[in-house]
């Protein structure tokens, strides 16, 4: 079973748009949880991922993994 994610983006991002659709093959072909943060709802998260989202954090263990990553870095860093 693949870890629940979190995904820290914001509103009107186009790499987080880029990340999001990525990752929603994940979502539908493998059951991949991942809610999406909006990093403006909190400032402790803009103060941490400003100048890095997308970043794609496992639950689990608070690995994160920022952008740029492809469909084989996500594999990767779920396994």
């Amino acid at each position: 079973m693949l870890p629940e994610c979190q995904l820290f983006g914001t509103l009107g991002c186009h790499l987080c748009e880029v990340a999001e659709a990525m990752l929603m093959e994940f979502v539908e072909k493998n059951g991949l949880l991942v809610e999406l943060v909006d990093i403006a709802d909190d400032e402790t998260w803009y103060e941490a991922y400003n100048l890095r989202i997308p970043v794609l954090r496992r639950i689990d263990t608070g690995a994160e993994l920022g952008w740029p990553f492809g469909a084989e870095q996500v594999v990767a860093f779920l396994g």
